[in-house]
């Protein structure tokens, strides 16, 4: 048989609330409410923001602060993190926090969880004010806590989350190695893969984790979710004019450069060395960049070497017009059923 092609799996968003040259942070965290609104309406299965800090390019610094207002925003489509990253805070603040968004959205929040800080070490020990928890030994100790504060299975566990116990989020670990897919694989949790950012360890991740998986509570057998860039417009090469922010703003990030999203104009404008060129081409390397016929190909070979279950896009483009129409061709294209 088969497997299901892109038109057949749910499709989501990831956002970022990227802070546009020239803009605020308010008019990027306005602009993801927005877009939430309109993926709802296009039939979008999921919406889900990042942990970042110290980032002047991103506004989305606190997913459940963000998560709150979304889901006043919207009504229908799936709300979460994509991720919280566990290692910066303790997990009854975790707990706490989407099980007060459990309470107050039932059956619509994602609690998705990374290992990784989301940022450098200096300021992740600021947000958690000591080195301890910060290790990838500690990480599964840590989770363990955070899910028994729903679950109250943890009889050595004296303190009650309020809301959180009993409220229980739909709980993903996050990766962009093997390291979390086969500890979510072991677990029987749901498994997001960061392609955006990691492609070339995809494959070999969700190999381990289908190969470790263990049904739960949570699941009878592996989902697995692939994160992709995907930016879409009329042509190809509109298509990659609005990418230029993008690989810009990865290689402003490597070479330690925090500043907010380019236009397209001075992405193109940039002065990229030889090597530079080669860095932002290999970034593209896997993700879906073009008109509506080349990123169904893209997503749809990324579908077939995956066996994805679901795949997820993100789409870092410099105007929220450019970046709404991206999902609305996408939509169109992959026939998607408005809600």
């Amino acid at each position: 048989m088969l497997a299901p092609g892109v038109n057949e799996i749910p499709l989501s968003v990831l956002d970022l609330a990227p802070v546009e040259a020239g803009t605020t942070a308010g008019d990027a965290l306005r602009n993801t409410t927005e877009l939430a609104r309109r993926t709802e309406a296009l039939g979008y299965h999921r919406f889900w923001v990042a942990e970042h800090h110290n980032m002047p390019a991103i506004a989305s610094s606190s997913p459940a602060v963000l998560l709150a207002h979304l889901g006043s925003a919207t009504s229908q489509i799936r709300l979460g993190s994509g991720g919280v990253m566990l290692p910066n805070h303790a997990p009854l603040v975790v707990a706490e926090q989407f099980g007060t968004l459990e309470a107050l959205h039932p059956g619509r929040i994602d609690l998705g969880i990374g290992r990784a800080p989301g940022t450098d070490q200096l300021t992740a020990f600021a947000l958690r004010r000591t080195m301890a928890g910060l290790s990838a030994e500690a990480f599964p100790e840590e989770l363990a806590d955070l899910i028994s504060y729903f679950t109250g299975e943890d009889p050595a566990q004296r303190t009650t989350a309020t809301p959180g116990r009993g409220d229980l989020p739909a709980v993903w670990l996050l990766g962009s190695s093997g390291f979390s897919a086969q500890l979510a694989g072991t677990l029987g949790l749901p498994f997001s893969f960061a392609h955006h950012f990691s492609a070339h360890n995809t494959e070999p991740a969700l190999e381990l984790y289908r190969a470790h998986f263990r049904p739960s509570r949570w699941l009878s057998e592996p989902y697995a979710m692939v994160a992709v860039n995907a930016i879409c417009a009329e042509t190809d090469e509109r298509a990659e004019w609005l990418a230029g922010p993008s690989g810009l703003g990865f290689l402003n990030l490597r070479s330690g450069r925090l500043e907010p999203l380019s236009t397209p104009e001075d992405a193109a404008a940039y002065p990229y060395s030889d090597a530079e060129r080669e860095f932002v081409a290999a970034r593209r390397e896997g993700q879906a960049i073009g008109s509506p016929e080349t990123v169904l190909r893209q997503l749809g070979d990324l579908r077939d070497r995956t066996a994805a279950d679901e795949l997820m896009l993100t789409t870092l483009v410099y105007d929220l017009e450019d970046r709404a129409r991206s999902f609305e061709l996408i939509a169109e294209v992959t026939g998607l059923k408005p809600h």
